[in-house]
């Protein structure tokens, strides 16, 4: 049987593959296992805290996961719609033994996911959410009377979380316009309202969501509208958020785009040159542009390889006590500041080193040149035999060899979705089209 936690939680098309039975039975489950050792003298009950982007169907999966919490013993605080990195923030700052987000992050509308946080708004393990899935086939016995937790609501859990946002800030942003895309999601209010208290002058686009436009031609996944505006308002950037605002993509003034790994590299001068950038390195996926390692090299930053998924940039943060790392995606962790990747924190520090600086953030992006990178998702092929085709193995070893040390080639099974990723990099765009072109065609053909 397939694992029921992926990448990032457990995701879904609401309604169907995640059902406010499955909701229900998933919380209590992650009560018992979240809770386990706690110490009962602290308080009368363990505290969770849950919050959800706007999705439709966050209405009722939330109601699904509160009711099974506190019937399962547990006191919830209902944060409403605020980005997953807020919630993290809040299940540290409230002191709460866990933290629940309901969001299926930048997927379509109609899907949806449960992800947990542990004490201090950290990542689960592995391990723990197997032990989680684990206990959703054991017996379920509700609490009773005074056991039964109590729900109450955080009204100003919006603006704790921007407060500590602009906490962090080093530098404010007056004199900056900023056109910020909100994707019609969790940051629609908080994104904009941060900006404003920094200092700049906003500009907000994708801010209306309706619980069915969310990530629908918006936000980092779908650029163009911010593109567009950024130029007719005469913008100094443009700051894309994703669905749950744990992402963050930029545009500069010229409506080019600056992604993720651009991003890290100027965050990772900016750090660097404060003297705050742990060990002087920078951690990535391997899915991040050679240009990055190659610039960061230059630049006297080590760079460290992970897993794709912000969660393994986390783990190998953690464990090497690192305070930057981050996904070409737009996921950038800032350890001195967050626990999870945190669109809103990122795009204030972004815009933060361009005011300081005094230069234009599509000069800054010129921190490293990216390499053309051709990705191409192949769809409807065994993805779990990815690793152990030989036949694409001899495929990825000559196309490797053809391009030497001047690009790369990798080939991964979605974590998300059902398919197989194949990425190349190569020292022209044709190049990398061609050589990707036929990889894919050897995945589809052996895998299919």
């Amino acid at each position: 049987m397939a694992r029921l936690f992926g990448t990032d939680g457990v995701r879904g098309v609401a309604g169907r593959d995640l059902t406010a039975t499955l909701a229900l039975d998933l919380s209590i489950a992650a009560a018992r296992v979240l809770t386990e050792g706690r110490d009962a003298g602290a308080s009368a009950r363990p505290l969770a805290v849950v919050g959800r982007d706007p999705r439709a169907s966050g209405e009722f999966l939330e109601a699904a996961v509160v009711a099974g919490l506190a019937g399962a013993g547990v006191d919830v605080v209902r944060l409403g719609v605020l980005p997953t990195p807020a919630v993290a923030h809040l299940t540290a700052e409230l002191d709460a033994d866990f933290g629940v987000m309901l969001s299926a992050s930048h997927n379509p509308a109609p899907d949806n996911g449960i992800k947990f946080f542990g004490r201090g708004g950290q990542k689960l393990a592995d391990e723990v959410e197997d032990r989680i899935e684990a206990q959703l086939a054991q017996p379920s016995e509700g609490v009773t009377g005074a056991d039964v937790g109590r729900v109450t609501e955080a009204p100003d859990s919006a603006d704790r979380y921007i407060a500590h946002v602009l906490a962090s800030l080093p530098h404010r942003l007056d004199g900056l316009r900023v056109v910020v895309d909100c994707a019609h999601g969790a940051a629609s209010e908080v994104a904009p309202e941060a900006l404003r208290r920094a200092g700049a002058e906003v500009i907000a686009i994708g801010d209306q969501p309706d619980g069915l436009n969310i990530n629908s031609g918006c936000g980092s996944t779908h650029l163009d509208a911010l593109r567009a505006a950024v130029v007719e308002h005469g913008a100094d950037a443009g700051i894309a958020h994703d669905g749950d605002a744990d992402r963050c993509l930029a545009v500069a003034a010229d409506g080019s785009v600056v992604d993720g790994d651009q991003i890290l590299g100027i965050l990772a001068r900016e750090l660097k040159e404060a003297g705050r950038l742990a060990e002087d390195t920078l951690v990535v996926t391997v899915m991040s542009n050679l240009g990055l390692k190659l610039a960061m090299r230059k630049a006297g930053i080590k760079v460290v390889e992970t897993a794709v998924g912000d969660r393994y940039v986390l783990e190998a943060m953690n464990a090497g006590s690192y305070s930057l790392g981050g996904e070409q995606s737009g996921h950038v962790v800032l350890l001195d500041h967050a626990t999870t990747g945190d669109g809103l924190l990122t795009g204030l520090h972004l815009l933060s080193a361009v005011a300081r600086r005094g230069a234009p953030l599509g000069e800054l992006a010129k921190v490293m040149t990216r390499l053309p990178q051709v990705l191409v998702n192949v769809r409807g092929v065994d993805k779990s035999r990815a690793a152990t085709s030989a036949a694409v193995a001899d495929a990825v070893k000559f196309a490797q060899d053809e391009l030497g040390e001047s690009g790369r080639v990798l080939i991964r099974p979605s974590g998300t979705e059902p398919m197989v990723r194949v990425m190349v990099e190569a020292t022209t765009e044709n190049r990398a089209e061609e050589i990707a072109g036929r990889l894919a065609g050897v995945v589809k053909s052996d895998l299919g």
